[in-house]
């Protein structure tokens, strides 16, 4: 009986050994980058200009000069190419001083925009505006359309604009991209990356922690046997 435990232990810890082997050399892999990395430029503060910037919203007029028609339910004042905007109900953008629609942030706008957040000796090689960003997009989960201003970098710098509120959003580079990549599989979400409640992953733990019990459920019955043995 013993004998066939022992068998049925080996048998069940080699098949989940195998099963999961891989899936725990990329969880190994992900987990050094990510512990060998620095967080901040992963994030890309180190393209982006540190400097503070102190702006002046004199002169704004009343927000019940906006658009008549217009219900406000949120509103906030931000601002764009250092010029001060009413960003109402997250969907407008309304000039501050002069109350006027502005629909959308245009191309040369963006450029200005990123190059205030960016650091000055990094040039612009081109400008592409985003009307759609996939599951494993770069700009995904964000809102659209953006303009990306791609800078010309060794990095593949890339800063986004949103074009309906002139927001300055994201910066992505190299090194984000691999710790994006190495986080897929560290969640094991390869549908979206980002959903680390996902059934793959619970599976793929559970099979993890069995492997585990059924190497201790070896060792010991093995430790007995040589025991056995001894005696």
């Amino acid at each position: 009986m013993r004998k066939n435990n022992q068998y049925y232990a080996r048998r069940i810890h080699r098949f989940l050994g195998v099963f999961i082997g891989i899936q725990f050399i990329f969880w190994t892999i992900s987990g050094l980058y990510f512990s060998w990395t620095d967080i901040d430029e992963i994030h890309g503060d180190h393209f982006r200009n540190d400097h503070m910037m102190h702006e002046n919203a004199s002169e704004l007029i009343d927000i019940n000069q906006l658009d008549s028609t217009l219900k406000i339910s949120t509103l906030e004042l931000r601002f764009v190419n250092h010029e001060p905007y009413y960003w109402v109900n997250e969907s407008k953008l309304f000039d501050a001083k002069s109350g006027k629609l502005h629909s959308e942030i245009s191309e040369a706008e963006a450029r200005e925009i990123a190059q205030i957040y960016i650091k000055e000796n990094l040039q612009i090689r081109e400008v592409n505006y985003l009307t759609d960003a996939g599951a494993h997009h770069e700009y995904r989960g964000t809102s659209l359309p953006a303009w990306a201003i791609h800078f010309d970098t060794s990095e593949n710098l890339v800063a986004y604009v949103d074009a309906k509120s002139g927001q300055f959003t994201k910066v992505r580079h190299r090194a984000w991209r691999w710790f994006d990549f190495l986080w897929m599989f560290h969640t094991m979400d390869y549908a979206g990356r980002d959903n680390f409640n996902n059934l793959l992953l619970r599976i793929f733990s559970l099979a993890g922690l069995a492997a585990v019990g059924s190497g201790f459920t070896l060792f010991i019955m093995t430790l007995k046997k040589k025991r056995h043995s001894k005696k």
